[in-house]
C-alpha cells in the first residue's frame, strides 16, 4: 500500500471508529503486552461471550489499522482500493443507520514502535485493561532505547482505564508487577506466584494413547477452586491467557465456574503450541505463530516435560528484532534446547549459533543439524520423522516456520484449518 494511501486510510477509518463508540457506547476490554496477547484476547472473548454480545479483533488486529477495523467490524482490504472503499462505506452506514452493536469489544493492542499504544489509547477508553508478560528482552525491543522503554510503552493503556475500571496484570513479571494503574481503578494479578489473586496450579500435560492430547491446571481465587482441561495444546503460555481471561470474566460479573467451564470448551488460535497428527504416529507441536526469547524458553520446557516413547526434536527458526540482545538470547535458547531436546534443527542465519551453544553444552553433533530455510527444514523432516516423535517447530513470523510443519502433518489436506498465514495475501509472500 502507497504510504499516502495508508495514511489517508487510517485517518478516515479512525474517524469512523472514533464516531461509531460515542454511537454506541459499548464496553471495552483492551489487551497489552509482550507474550500471548492474541490468546488472551480470544481467552477473554470465549468467557465474556457466554452472557454478553461480544465482538474480538481478528487473528492480531492490533495496530492503528486493526483496531478500528474491529471497530467497525470489517475485513482488511490489503491493497484492494476498493475494498478500503465498502469498509468506509460499511463504516458510515453504521454510524447513520441504527444497528445492533455488541455490547463488549475485545481489542489487541500492540506496538511495534515507540508511539504505537499512545495513539490509540487516547481514543478508546477501556474500562478493563490486561496486561500480560514483558520479560527482561521482550519483542521489538530492536525499535526502542532500552528494554524499560517498551515496559513505558505498554503502560500508557493504564493511564486512560475509566474512572471504576479495572486493572488485570501478570504478577510473574518483575516488569509488570512494577506498573501501578491509577488510583481509581482496581487491581487484579494472576499467575503461579503465590499472592496473586488469580492463582494457577496442578498444571499438568494430558495424554491418550500414549502421546499428548492437552493440558489440566487449576484456577483458585478467593477461597474457590476451579479445574480447566483444555484438549490440542500443550505448554504454560496458554494458562496465563486462560487466568486473565478468568479474572476479566469475574471482573465482569461472572462467576469463576462458568469461566473455566467456557475456557475448557475453548480451542486457542493456530501456531501457539498446538498439538497436530504428524506422519507415521509422530507428534508435532505447532509454535509457528511468532518467537521471543522467553517463548521459546517456555516452549522448550514443555518439550522437556513431555513423554514419549520416541526422539524429541526441536526445530528452532530466527528470533528476529531483538538488536543488540539477538546473539546472546539465540545462544541462550541454544543452551537450552541441549537439555530439552534430542535433536536441535536450525533455520535462519541467527539460528545458526543456537546449534554452536547446543553442542558446548553437551548435545551430540550428529544430532544437530542447520537449514538456510523452512522449506528445506520441512523436506528434510517429512523423510525422517517416525513412530513416537515429538516434534517442537517455531520462529519468528517471517521465517514462515509452518512450511516445515505442512510436510511434516499426517493430514495435510487440513493445513488451511489447522496452521497459520494460510490467507491468500501471505502465500504470495
Amino acid at each position: 500500500m502507497l504510504p499516502l494511501l495508508r495514511v489517508l486510510i487510517v485517518f478516515c477509518i479512525t474517524l469512523e471508529a472514533k464516531a461509531i463508540l460515542r454511537k454506541y457506547k459499548p464496553h471495552i476490554v483492551a489487551v497489552t503486552g509482550s507474550v500471548g496477547k492474541t490468546s488472551t484476547k480470544d481467552a477473554v472473548y470465549a468467557v465474556l461471550s457466554t452472557a454478553f454480545f461480544v465482538r474480538k479483533s481478528d487473528k492480531s488486529f492490533n495496530s492503528e489499522i486493526g483496531i478500528p477495523l474491529t471497530i467497525l467490524g470489517c475485513p482488511n482490504a490489503w491493497n484492494n482500493p476498493f475494498g478500503w472503499l465498502r469498509n468506509l462505506l460499511e463504516g458510515l452506514l453504521l454510524i447513520l443507520l441504527p444497528n445492533h452493536y455488541p455490547s463488549w469489544l475485545v481489542l489487541e493492542v500492540g506496538a511495534d514502535r515507540p508511539g504505537d499504544i499512545e495513539k490509540i489509547a487516547r481514543w478508546i477508553s477501556p474500562e478493563v485493561v490486561v496486561v500480560t508478560r514483558i520479560p527482561s528482552v521482550p519483542a521489538h525491543v530492536e525499535f526502542f532505547k532500552n528494554p524499560e522503554a517498551v515496559v513505558q510503552e505498554k503502560s500508557y493503556i493504564l493511564k486512560t482505564l475509566k474512572p471504576g475500571g479495572v486493572a488485570i496484570m501478570s504478577d510473574d513479571d518483575e516488569a509488570v508487577a512494577r506498573l501501578m494503574p491509577p488510583s481509581h481503578a482496581t487491581r487484579l494479578r494472576f499467575g503461579f506466584t503465590h499472592g496473586a489473586d488469580f492463582l494457577g496450579g496442578n498444571e499438568e500435560v494430558l495424554y491418550r494413547e500414549g502421546r499428548p492430547s492437552g493440558i489440566g491446571f487449576r484456577i483458585d481465587y478467593k477461597g474457590s477452586s476451579s479445574p480447566v482441561q483444555v484438549e490440542g495444546v500443550v505448554g504454560r503460555q496458554h494458562l496465563y491467557p486462560f487466568l486473565a481471561a478468568a479474572a476479566v470474566g469475574v471482573s465482569c460479573g461472572l462467576t469463576l465456574v462458568s469461566a473455566a467451564e467456557a475456557l475448557s470448551k475453548h480451542t486457542p488460535p493456530p501456531g501457539r503450541m498446538k498439538i497436530i497428527s504428524g506422519k507415521h504416529g509422530s507428534t508435532l507441536i505447532d509454535d509457528t505463530y511468532n518467537s521471543s526469547p522467553i517463548a521459546a524458553t517456555e516452549a522448550l520446557q514443555t518439550l522437556r516435560n513431555i513423554e514419549t516413547a520416541g526422539r524429541k526434536i526441536a526445530i528452532l527458526g530466527d528470533m528476529l528484532e531483538l538488536g543488540s540482545f539477538s546473539k546472546e538470547e539465540h545462544q541462550r535458547i541454544g543452551e537450552q534446547a541441549a537439555s530439552s531436546a534430542t535433536h536441535l534443527w536450525t533455520v535462519g542465519l541467527r539460528a545458526e549459533v543456537m546449534g554452536e551453544s547446543a553442542y558446548e553444552a553437551g548435545l551430540t553433533k550428529r544430532n544437530i543439524k542447520h537449514f538456510s530455510d523452512s522449506r528445506e527444514a520441512g523436506i528434510t523432516l517429512a523423510k525422517i520423522i517416525t513412530t513416537d516423535d515429538v516434534v517442537l517447530v517455531k520462529g519468528s513470523q517471517s521465517m514462515r516456520m509452518e512450511r516445515v510443519v505442512e510436510r511434516g502433518m499426517a493430514h495435510p489436506e487440513e493445513k488451511e484449518k489447522l496452521l497459520v498465514r494460510q490467507e491468500t495475501e501471505w502465500k504470495k509472500r
